[in-house]
């Protein structure tokens, strides 16, 4: 599942846990990310990691691709909290083919995570 967790106003922040599944993309995560493209005109994103990525479905991870694509342009920073090495590393890499600023962060470096995706 996937849940939305307190942030400012700028920033879409989800804490997933379990399995994910294409209604935790279509039912939280891609209505609230419109909503902020629609308000600010930019993509502010945390998701911090309590599951492993094996828990995602297939569909799940298609949804994550199209919420990608559909809104490619207007991705601004967004920020993957997790302690898996290899989803940090992943994460960094992959600001520089995409647009906007992609980061990974450990769990412990939460609040250091949210204040750079709302900009400060």
């Amino acid at each position: 599942m996937i849940q939305k967790i307190s942030a400012p106003d700028n920033v879409v922040a989800f804490r997933a846990l379990g399995e994910i599944t294409e209604e935790d993309y279509q039912k939280t995560v891609a209505p609230e990310v419109a909503h902020l493209a629609q308000q600010i005109k930019e993509i502010n994103f945390l998701l911090v990691l309590d599951t492993d990525l094996e828990k995602f479905t297939p569909q799940a991870w298609m949804d994550d691709a199209m919420l990608g694509l559909k809104n490619s342009g207007k991705w601004n920073r967004a920020a993957i909290v997790t302690d898996s090495d290899s989803i940090l590393s992943f994460t960094n890499g992959f600001t520089s083919i995409s647009p906007g600023e992609f980061r990974g962060y450990k769990k412990n470096s939460f609040n250091e995570a949210l204040n750079w995706v709302e900009g400060n």
